[in-house]
């Protein structure tokens, strides 16, 4: 009697110890996939939710850009200003060349609402002008990444700075469809 609750016991424990074993294997797959840890790093630091559907390329280069200090005209690590931070955005991390001023842009794009912004699209914004001043990359739950007077940085469409200031959403219109010419 007393084998058979051993044997019975046994067989139970090597099941659990299987179903343990397998359940950590996943885990520690997750955990070791490159993206899976690129995702939740980029999610903590740059306070944005990245998920598996993510570009990670995208935020791959916003975070080697982040506390870039502005420079008006710029377009290095040593300053750049929001036009050139999106342009570089745009040729390293989507293969597409656009102009190279925020109104120029605006002319590359179809105009969206806020509530249509997808991860890569373009956000705009009349700051103290009655035309485009600034330009920056939708990155998804309101925040977007941009060369601001304090640096390239992420910040959120619900500041009331942002918010008051807020133009259009556009998306780059394709360029088979429109001719553009580099300035």
């Amino acid at each position: 009697m007393i084998k058979k609750i051993l044997f019975s016991t046994l067989i139970v424990l090597g099941s659990y110890t299987a179903t343990f074993a397998q359940s950590n294997k996943t885990k520690e797959a997750k955990l070791e996939d490159p993206d899976n840890l690129a995702s939740q790093y980029f999610s903590q630091v740059m306070g944005v939710a990245v998920d598996a559907t993510s570009n990670l390329k995208l935020y791959k280069f916003i975070y080697e850009w982040i506390g870039t200090p502005y420079r008006y005209g710029g377009n290095t690590k040593k300053g750049i200003d929001c036009s050139a931070f999106t342009k570089a955005i745009y040729d390293k991390v989507f293969n597409t060349n656009i102009l190279r001023n925020s109104r120029d842009i605006f002319s590359m794009v179809d105009p969206l609402s806020r509530d249509e912004l997808k991860e890569g699209d373009l956000v705009f914004f009349k700051i103290k002008s009655r035309s485009i001043s600034h330009v920056g990359v939708y990155l998804g739950d309101n925040r977007f990444a941009h060369a601001s007077v304090k640096g390239v940085r992420i910040s959120n469409l619900n500041e009331p700075y942002y918010s008051r200031y807020f133009y259009k959403g556009g998306r780059i219109l394709d360029p088979a469809n429109k001719e553009f010419i580099e300035e």
